[in-house]
């Protein structure tokens, strides 16, 4: 009944991951077999290592905690306790299959709270499995019907207020943070360019550069510029660059108007 538990750290952030350790390591029956600071690493440690018990972060770029887990086979599923930093829609649909989950900031007694969950369920073989089925069960679920976000939860001035995405304009990248532009507002929230544009219906917003993301109802005008660029003009008057290599599904969307 005591045997060892497998786990694996998965944050893009050091410090977070770093936090995850030291209160693992208070915990004898666990041996930590590694870290992963992003979603293809994590993918392929859980495939190589099988761990026990995975703590996933769930905003993470170009693939986050929830694709992760679609790579997977439902033999390959550890336990899963979720960390993150908002407390999206997504989470509260896993919260109904009875997975924990982790709200940073997070203290010590929440943290053992969850891991007591773990040694519950470790002990009951039986339910790890028919957990491990709803996992799968869910997955399959989110594969075969793709749900996109249609609004966002935001923190400002001390208020929580949710944004239907359908009032965003555009958005612009600020390293692992991203700027949602909705009239004369602007709105920062923790999440990457990336994790949000895989949150969003591809057909109503569109990557238009590395930094940018457009609601194409938005679009007034495209300008031709150099080296195949062009300039999108915004009901608003915003100028933004169209790259080069972005064009295309952007003018496909639209009809290819060139």
């Amino acid at each position: 009944m005591n045997e060892k538990i497998s786990a694996l750290i998965v944050d893009d952030e050091p410090l977070a991951r770093r936090f995850v350790r030291r209160m693992l390591e208070k915990h004898p029956r666990v041996e930590i077999v590694g870290e992963c600071g992003n979603g293809k690493e994590a993918a392929a440690a859980i495939r190589e290592k099988n761990p026990d018990l995975v703590f996933l972060d769930v905003q993470m770029p170009e693939m986050d905690g929830f694709t992760t887990l679609e790579t997977l086979s439902a033999e390959t599923l550890p336990q899963i306790v979720f960390v993150t930093a908002y407390e999206q829609y997504a989470i509260r649909a896993f919260e109904i299959h009875a997975l924990d989950y982790l709200l940073k900031p997070f203290d010590q007694a929440r943290f053992e709270k969850a891991m007591t969950r773990v040694y519950e369920k470790r002990a009951d073989r039986e339910q790890v499995s028919v957990e491990q089925k709803q996992i799968a069960a869910l997955l399959e679920n989110v594969r075969e019907k793709t749900s996109f976000l249609d609004r966002l939860v935001v923190k400002t001035g001390g208020r929580i207020i949710f944004l239907k995405t359908s009032e965003i304009d555009w958005i612009q990248a600020d390293d692992k943070y991203a700027h949602l532009h909705a009239g004369s507002k602007s709105y920062l929230v923790r999440q990457t360019l990336g994790a949000l544009e895989a949150q969003l219906d591809p057909r109503k917003f569109i990557r238009i550069h590395r930094s940018a993301i457009v609601n194409v109802e938005r679009i007034r005008e495209l300008q031709p510029m150099f080296a195949g660029e062009h300039r999108v003009v915004l009901e608003n008057g915003t100028k933004l660059t169209l790259s080069r290599g972005y064009k295309n599904k952007l003018f496909e969307i639209l009809g290819n108007p060139l």
